[in-house]
């Protein structure tokens, strides 16, 4: 399984069957998440005690929501000291 990580963390994993991506996710906004849109994002059984959730690659509206699906994900991975130094890094799509 490939997994993609800053400064050493990880904050996604593209499992096996590549329909999905998981990404680091705080545990009240995963919750939030699941319950609006069940469909495009749901909690596997073993992330469950974890701040990630899952994402259907085929339910995304477009790259834009993955890139900023994945750009969330890397922001609350990469240690401070790299979010001080480079603030734009990371940072959400306009769209």
């Amino acid at each position: 399984m490939p997994t993609f990580r800053v400064a050493g963390k990880m904050f996604a994993t593209l499992p096996e069957d590549e329909t999905s991506i998981a990404v680091r996710c705080p545990k009240e906004e995963r919750d939030e998440l699941v319950l609006a849109e069940p469909g495009k994002f749901w909690i596997a059984g073993h992330e469950a005690q974890f701040a990630w959730v899952r994402a259907r690659l085929s339910a995304l509206e477009d790259e834009n929501e993955l890139r900023d699906i994945l750009a969330d994900s890397w922001r609350q991975a990469a240690p401070p000291r790299l979010l001080d130094t480079h603030p734009k890094l990371g940072l959400l799509s306009a769209d």
